[in-house]
C-alpha cells in the first residue's frame, strides 16, 4: 500500500497525519483558512511533504487516498448559514415541520432551559412556509398506493418553487419508506423542469418511520448538499492538479469514510464526521494498549469533544440533534461543547464567569496570537498561568504575546470581578476544567456506566493541558496522552486509519416474537444495497464486513435501543436471543427492572452497517528504554506555573518531550512541552512513558460514588 493521509479541518487549526508506505507516521498542524478551508488542507500536506523530504506533488502521487474530515457542514447548519430550499410533502402534512411533533420545545435543550418553561420556544422554521408545498398523493402504511400522484399539480408546484430562485428541493412523502415510487417520480419531474437542481428524497436519506424526523433530516441534507458538493469538487480538483492520483474520502458520523463524489448525495451523514475521527483513532490505540473501556476526549481550538468506547467498540446512536431538530443519522455517540482553547471567557448578567461556547476561532484567534483578537480565551489564560511557553506554539512558528493576553483578561474579566490578572486566569482555567468534567460525567453516566471503570485518552491542541484535571473531576484514575508523532493531530490519525463505512436502513415495525422469514428478508435486501454501494466507491478493499442491527422498544414507549442481530440464516431462537439482548441493554441504560415486557416488544428499524476494510498499518516504534525512572535529564528549564488557584505560582520543571524515554517517571507538578501542545501533570499525580512514547498519568481523585443507572421514562 502507498501513503495514506488524514486531514482534520477544525475551526481554528487544520491537522494532518501521514502514514507512509513504510508505516512511519508524521503529523502537521497549521491555522485553518476560512472561508477557503482547502488552502489550509494544502498547507498541512505541504508540511507533511517537508518532513518526508519530498515535494508535495511526489507525495500526493504516491498517496492511495486522502481521508478528510470537516466541520463546515455542521457549522453551516448550527449557525444557519445555509441557502433556502424547497420542500414537497403529502397533502395535509406540510405543517408537521412547524408543529414539530411537540418536540421542538425540548429537543437538544440543557436541563436548566427545560425547567424554564416560560422562556421555552420553538426554533426558527427550518423552511419558510411559502417554500413548503403539498402535493396530492397517498401511500398507506403497507406501501399500497391509495391516491395516485397528481403529476400536473406536481409540475405546477415545482415551477412555482423554482421561480423563487431556489436551487435545491427536498421531497418527503408519507410512508415513502414503505414504497418510494412517488418520491422517485417527483425527482424525475423536478429534473425535467431543471436538470441542475439539487434533489434529496427521504426514502434514500432517511427511510424511517415518524415523519417529522424524516422530514427534518431530508431538509437539512438538502440544505448542505450543494455547498458540500462544491467544496469537495474544488478541493479534489486542486489536489489532483497538485499530483493526487488516489481517492479523496470524506469522514462520516458513522465512524467511516465515503468517496467524496458520493458524499453530497447523503450530505447529512458527514455532519459529525470530524468529531468521530478521534474516537476511531482511540479504538486503534486501545487495541495496542489493551484498554477495553475508554473515554475519548479532544480539546481543540473551538470545541471539547467526548466519545465512549465500551468493551473495545465505540458507543453508537441512531439519531442526533441539530438546532432542536432531530437528524436520523447512524453515528458514533460524540458529545460536544464550545469549550476549546479558543473558547472566550465572559461575564454573564449575574456577574458569573463563563467560558464559551463562543470561540475566537482561527480568525482573529486568541488575543495572545496578535492577530487582532481582543477577547480573553482559555489559551490566553494558559499562557498567563505559565502552562504555555512564551516562546510560542508549533515549535516557535506561532508566536504568543503575553502582554496582549494579560490586557484582554484584565479589561474583560479581572477588573470587573475585582481580581488580579493571574487570579482571573486561574479562574478561567478552573471553569474550563469543571465544565469539561461535567460533560464527561453526563456522557458516561447517561450511557449507564461508571467513569471509574474507564481510561481517558486526551488529545487535541489543548487536551493534554487540561486532561488530568477533568479526568480527576469524574473519578478516572488513568489518563493516556499520545505523545508520539500524532500528539495533537490525533483526530487526523483516526481519519487516516478509518475504514469505509456505509449504512443502509429502513423501518418495518413488527411485534415480537419476530417472523424469521420477514426479518431475514429485510436484512438480505439491505445487505445487497450495502455491497452494491461499497463496490461503487472505487476503492480496493481488503474485505467487507456486514453488521446487522435492529432498533427495538417496549410498547407504549418511544425510545429505541440499537440491538445487534446475528448474521446468516435466522431462526426463532436467534431472534429471541436478540430480544433478550435488547432487554439487557435497556436495563443497562435505565436501571435493572425498568423494562416491562408485558407491554410488548417491537422491532422498528432494520439497519446494516457495511465496513469496507482498508488495511493501514501505522508503525508504533518501540521507544528507547531509559536507564532508570529518573527523568531529570529531560528537564529543559523551570518557570513559575499556576496549576491550582489556591496555591498560586510554583516553580515547576518543564520537560522536553523529545528527551523522554520508555520508563521515565515524572512527578507533578510538571509541564511537558511538545511542539504542538503542553501536557500538565498536577501536584500529587504521576506520569510514566510507555514503550510507544505515550504518557500515562495516574490521577489523584476525591470523587464520591456516582450513580450508574437512570430511572426509565414513565
Amino acid at each position: 500500500m502507498g501513503h495514506v493521509i488524514g486531514v482534520d479541518v477544525g475551526g481554528t487549526f487544520t491537522d494532518a497525519v501521514l502514514i507512509g508506505d513504510d508505516g512511519v507516521m508524521v503529523s502537521s498542524k497549521t491555522p485553518s483558512t476560512p472561508p477557503d478551508y482547502g488552502e489550509g488542507v494544502r498547507n498541512a500536506i505541504d508540511l507533511l511533504a517537508e518532513q518526508r523530504q519530498m515535494s508535495s506533488f511526489d507525495l500526493l502521487q504516491a498517496t492511495d487516498y486522502v481521508a478528510h474530515g470537516t466541520t463546515s457542514s455542521l457549522n453551516a447548519l448550527v449557525m444557519g448559514n445555509v441557502p433556502e430550499v424547497g420542500f414537497i410533502t403529502t397533502k395535509g402534512h406540510r405543517d408537521s415541520i412547524y408543529i414539530m411533533n411537540v418536540e421542538g420545545r425540548y429537543l437538544g435543550r440543557p436541563q436548566h432551559e427545560l425547567q424554564d418553561v416560560i422562556q421555552q420556544d420553538k426554533p426558527k422554521a427550518i423552511v419558510p412556509r411559502h417554500l413548503a408545498r403539498e402535493v396530492t398523493e397517498r401511500i398507506d402504511r403497507a406501501g399500497a398506493i391509495i391516491v395516485k400522484l397528481d403529476e400536473d399539480e406536481a409540475r405546477q408546484i415545482i415551477r412555482e418553487i423554482l421561480a423563487t430562485g431556489v436551487r435545491a428541493i427536498a421531497v418527503s412523502l408519507l410512508w415513502s419508506f414503505r414504497n418510494p415510487v412517488h418520491e422517485h417520480r417527483l425527482r424525475e419531474l423536478i429534473k425535467e423542469e431543471d436538470p441542475g437542481v439539487f434533489v434529496a428524497i427521504s426514502s434514500e436519506i432517511s427511510p424511517r418511520i415518524r415523519e417529522f424526523a424524516r422530514n427534518s433530516t431530508t431538509i437539512m441534507s438538502t440544505q448542505i448538499g450543494p455547498g458540500l458538493d462544491h467544496y469537495l469538487s474544488e478541493l479534489e480538483s486542486k489536489l489532483r492538479n497538485h499530483g493526487l492520483k488516489g481517492s479523496l474520502l470524506v469522514m462520516q458520523s458513522s465512524g467511516g469514510s465515503i468517496a467524496a463524489d458520493k458524499a453530497a448525495a447523503s450530505a447529512i451523514t458527514t455532519i459529525g464526521g470530524v468529531l468521530t475521527g478521534g474516537v476511531v483513532g482511540c479504538v486503534n490505540m486501545a487495541q495496542k494498549l489493551g484498554h477495553r473501556n475508554v473515554i475519548a476526549t479532544d480539546v481543540g481550538g473551538t470545541t471539547f469533544l467526548a466519545g465512549l468506547i465500551v468493551d473495545g467498540e465505540p458507543v453508537r446512536a441512531s439519531q442526533t440533534i441539530v438546532n432542536q431538530f432531530p437528524v436520523n443519522v447512524p453515528t458514533l455517540r460524540v458529545e460536544a461543547i464550545g469549550s476549546g482553547g479558543g473558547a472566550i471567557a465572559w461575564i454573564d448578567k449575574g456577574g458569573n464567569l463563563r467560558v464559551g461556547p463562543k470561540s475566537a476561532q482561527a480568525v482573529p484567534g486568541p488575543a495572545c496570537y496578535g492577530a487582532g483578537g481582543t477577547e480573553p480565551t482559555n489559551t490566553d489564560a494558559n499562557l498567563i498561568l505559565g502552562i504555555l511557553p512564551e516562546t510560542g506554539l508549533l515549535g516557535g512558528l506561532k508566536s504568543l504575546r503575553k502582554d496582549l493576553a494579560a490586557e484582554a483578561i484584565r479589561t474583560r474579566i479581572a477588573e470587573p470581578l475585582g481580581m488580579t490578572v493571574e487570579q482571573a486566569a486561574a479562574a478561567i482555567h478552573a471553569v474550563q476544567n469543571a465544565q469539561t468534567g461535567d460533560l464527561l460525567r453526563k456522557i458516561v453516566v447517561e450511557s449507564g456506566y461508571d467513569p471509574r471503570e474507564f481510561v481517558v485518552y486526551a488529545f487535541g491542541g489543548a487536551g493534554p493541558a487540561h486532561c488530568a484535571a477533568y479526568s480527576a473531576e469524574v473519578g478516572v484514575t488513568e489518563v493516556v496522552v499520545p505523545l508520539g508523532a500524532v500528539a495533537s493531530a490525533f483526530s487526523a490519525f483516526g481519519l487516516a486509519v478509518s475504514d469505509v463505512v456505509l449504512v443502509q436502513e429502513h423501518s418495518d415495525p413488527m411485534p415480537a416474537p419476530f417472523d424469521p422469514v420477514r426479518v431475514e428478508a429485510n436484512f438480505v435486501e439491505l445487505e445487497e444495497k450495502v455491497r452494491k454501494a461499497l463496490a461503487e466507491q472505487g476503492l480496493s478493499l481488503d474485505r467487507v464486513e456486514l453488521h446487522r442491527e435492529l432498533d427495538m422498544r417496549y410498547g407504549l414507549q418511544m425510545g429505541e435501543v440499537i440491538t445487534p442481530v446475528s448474521g446468516g440464516k435466522l431462526d426463532t431462537s436467534i431472534l429471541e436471543a436478540s430480544v433478550e439482548e435488547f432487554e439487557r441493554r435497556y436495563a443497562q441504560l435505565y436501571g435493572a427492572g425498568s423494562g416491562f415486557r408485558e407491554a410488548g416488544i417491537f422491532g422498528i428499524t432494520f439497519r446494516v452497517r457495511g465496513v469496507g476494510v482498508l488495511e493501514v498499518s501505522p508503525k508504533f516504534d518501540d521507544l528507547e528504554a531509559s536507564v532508570s525512572e529518573d527523568a531529570s535529564d529531560a528537564i529543559a528549564t523551570r518557570r513559575p506555573v499556576c496549576l491550582d488557584g489556591t496555591k498560586g505560582f510554583v516553580e515547576t520543571p518543564i520537560y522536553d518531550h523529545s528527551l523522554l524515554r520508555t520508563g521515565h517517571v515524572i512527578h507533578g507538578p510538571a509541564v511537558i512541552e511538545v511542539p504542538t501542545t503542553s501536557v500538565v501533570i498536577r501536584d500529587g499525580m504521576k506520569g510514566q512513558i510507555d514503550r510507544f512514547g505515550n504518557l500515562h498519568i495516574e490521577t489523584k481523585t476525591n470523587v464520591v460514588s456516582l450513580p450508574t443507572q437512570k430511572r426509565a421514562a414513565q
